[in-house]
């Protein structure tokens, strides 16, 4: 759990779900349980003063501009730009987390909870209601027919973000699938960075449930943090847009 995280449950715990300031964040898990500062909650007076400078911090920090943005960034099928962004962080930091060579990334299309994120300074705030879930980032070895049958899934739900990979959506399967250039192999082994939910079989990825995982307790949004961070020491900003790495066939 992120440090940003554990406050929000400590926070609870100690109030009792009583505290409440004007903006609202949350933390949630795949077990759907979470952990609310809300707006509307009953008051204790005497709570909410000797929790004011951590709120008042919580505030601060989650107005931090963690990144700018040249152009709007949009959630769209079968592709767009905000999918896109995230597909490219979650492979480069599992690159680099992982120390290995990683052939495809890929976000689930659910997983992405705001529409679109505006051009201009993004906040750490936005990245939480961006990412609001604790999914960790994962990595599987996966064989290409098992890879195939995990686009063709993708392909029947309007196509996902992916980064590494290009592929056709025609009848609801996946086709003309490219794996960093080259035509997928079913016998080739391919190393895929995925969320632990879509992993564990979530969102009907039943085919990806039994294949072993390697885990790090890095949770997908401190990697989007870090790729952040990383964009900006390089002086780059986040520039959107689409490459044709999913779209539907003519």
């Amino acid at each position: 759990m992120s440090k940003i995280s554990k406050f929000f449950v400590a926070g609870f715990l100690i109030t009792g779900g009583i505290f409440s300031c004007t903006t609202a964040y949350q933390a949630q898990k795949i077990q759907y349980n979470d952990y609310r500062i809300a707006p509307d909650a009953k008051q204790d007076s005497s709570i909410l003063v000797l929790l004011k400078p951590y709120s008042d911090s919580l505030s601060k920090s989650m107005n931090d501009v963690v990144a700018v943005s040249e152009t709007d960034l949009e959630k769209k099928q079968p592709e767009g730009s905000l999918g896109n962004f995230l597909a490219d962080a979650m492979m480069a930091m599992a690159e680099k987390s992982y120390a290995t060579h990683i052939d495809a990334a890929f976000i689930n299309y659910g997983g992405i909870r705001l529409p679109s994120i505006p051009s201009g300074n993004i906040t750490r705030g936005k990245v939480f209601e961006l990412s609001p879930f604790d999914n960790l980032l994962v990595i599987q070895k996966i064989n290409g027919k098992t890879l195939q049958e995990f686009l063709d899934h993708v392909a029947s739900k309007g196509g996902w973000p992916c980064a590494g990979v290009s592929m056709q959506i025609k009848d609801k399967k996946a086709i003309n699938v490219k794996i960093g250039g080259a035509a997928l192999n079913e016998s080739t082994v391919y190393t895929i960075a995925n969320n632990d939910y879509v992993a564990n079989g979530g969102d009907d990825c039943i085919m990806l449930k039994a294949i072993p995982q390697v885990s790090n307790g890095y949770i997908f949004r401190d990697a989007v943090f870090d790729y952040l961070a990383e964009l900006k020491k390089q002086g780059k900003k986040i520039s959107g847009k689409t490459e044709n790495r999913v779209s539907n066939a003519e």
